[in-house]
């Protein structure tokens, strides 16, 4: 008869796959939460696994978690039972059970963003390791994992790029620095042997934001915001500023318009340029346009280009 191997003999097998190493999405938080499953199923036997256990298991991380982490930890049971079938673990049936049970759905749908005066308002909240962090991502709409493990080799500072080859979606990045940026990193010190952009007192990177930023944001005044909204400001700005949605989509290194057009309802003027093009058709002038467009969005009604 074939042994009943326990799930985590699966989890140990996993974890030490070379090809699971070499995965992007294989890091400290994937490895935490193969930790996590493991205090949870531990000595179950794989043969045991079916549809309902995952199904309660999920019922049961809803009510403590987000949807979105409920989702990368049931990702991750699907991937350890499949690849559980090439190390000759566990059958096909019970893979099969395993991976019937859907994902949540998911309300990607909130924007929550800073304005320029909230900006500085919370740029100077910030404790002294903190505020060129925030700085950065403000300027660079770059994730706290980016920010975080950003080396100086990567910050070419002579030609105002910074290089991610590193990404989320693994495809090579350049974000252009500013002149605020500029200044932060060259006005932070550093020599030779240094490494990382943002360390602590003895040199080594810091590990997360999760204590200062939030005091930084309650100090502000500035509720129901998270580290990575920063991104969503940077995004939000620019196309407040009538930045192009496609190059919005570049700098924040989304693969498709998808995502980014999220931030395109921020950018009115966009509306009211389409429409004048039917303006241009119709023989008016500019100004009468303009005025005709203003008072048409003001009123709320639905006037007629001719009578413009």
């Amino acid at each position: 008869p074939a042994k009943r191997y326990t799930f985590n003999e699966l989890a140990n097998e996993y974890l030490a796959d070379g090809d699971v190493q070499a995965l992007k999405s294989f890091n400290k938080e994937r490895r935490y939460r193969v930790k996590q499953l493991m205090a949870k199923f531990g000595n179950l036997p794989l043969a045991d696994f079916n549809t309902k256990i995952v199904k309660r298991f999920k019922t049961e991380r809803l009510k403590v978690n987000k949807a979105a982490t409920v989702n990368r930890t049931l990702a991750l049971l699907k991937h350890m039972f499949k690849e559980g079938v090439e190390y000759e673990m566990v059958s096909e049936e019970v893979f099969n059970k395993v991976r019937k049970v859907k994902l949540v759905k998911e309300n990607n749908r909130r924007l929550r963003y800073l304005s320029q005066e909230e900006c500085k308002e919370l740029i100077d909240a910030c404790r002294p390791h903190l505020k060129p962090i925030v700085i950065t991502a403000l300027n660079t709409g770059m994730r706290l994992g980016e920010i975080l493990n950003l080396k100086w080799e990567q910050a070419d500072l002579k030609h105002g790029f910074i290089l991610l080859s590193d990404t989320k979606n693994g495809e090579r990045r350049e974000i252009p620095i500013n002149y605020t940026l500029r200044a932060t990193l060259e006005a932070m010190p550093h020599g030779p042997e240094s490494l990382y952009v943002f360390t602590n007192k003895d040199g080594n990177p810091f590990k997360s934001v999760s204590t200062s930023f939030p005091a930084a944001c309650y100090k502000a005044g500035i509720k129901d915001f998270r580290f990575h909204d920063l991104r969503h400001t940077f995004a939000s700005q620019l196309v407040m500023s009538d930045v192009s949605i496609q190059k919005v989509m570049k700098l924040l290194g989304h693969k498709s318009l998808t995502m980014t057009l999220r931030y395109a309802h921020l950018a009115p003027s966009h509306l009211v340029e389409a429409v004048r093009i039917l303006d241009k058709n119709n023989g008016v002038s500019d100004t009468v346009s303009d005025t005709g467009t203003e008072m048409a969005l003001l009123e709320g009604n639905t006037v007629s280009c001719k009578s413009l």
